[in-house]
């Protein structure tokens, strides 16, 4: 708790917690009655089977079971990393990502894959069709100048495809 709150403290909007959401589950709970709305949590899986300690470890945990667990907790959103597509640059996996936010009453964020334009395209025409799927984290494409932050930003906040 003294690490989150220093974050919070510093001026983060959001502290986002990863391996602690499956290892200590009741810290996720004190932070988010803590912090209301201010606590994220980021589920990583491997074929929808939730992965810790930098992907080192998956567990048996289904991550779908996790992201209702950390909704109970009282976690403001979800961002949903299939690690089996990171740094890929093949796209997101739409589908799972997409069940896990018709699941959930909370926001979805998805993470791991994009790798061009038409990857966002693509997040874009899921999201206009599921409700809760509300953002997408690019990486590596901005870094390796694949999509600019100018076209990311025109793709997924611009008129409906």
């Amino acid at each position: 708790m003294a690490g989150i709150s220093r974050w919070i403290e510093a001026g983060l909007d959001r502290v986002i917690l990863g391996s602690v959401a499956v290892k200590n589950p009741d810290l996720v709970r004190e932070a988010c009655k803590a912090f209301p709305g201010r606590i994220v949590a980021g589920i990583d899986a491997r074929q929808g089977r939730v992965a810790t300690e930098g992907w080192a470890e998956v567990s048996e945990l289904n991550s779908r079971d996790l992201a209702l667990r950390m909704q109970d907790a009282g976690v403001a959103a979800v961002i949903f990393t299939e690690i089996s597509r990171d740094g890929m640059l093949e796209g997101l996996d739409l589908e799972q990502t997409a069940d896990l936010a018709r699941k959930l009453s909370i926001p979805v964020i998805a993470s791991g894959g994009v790798g061009s334009a038409q990857h966002l395209r693509d997040f874009r025409k899921i999201a206009q069709e599921v409700p809760g799927l509300e953002g997408v984290i690019v990486g590596r494409a901005l870094y390796d100048g694949r999509v600019s932050l100018e076209e990311a930003l025109s793709i997924v906040e611009g008129p409906a495809c």
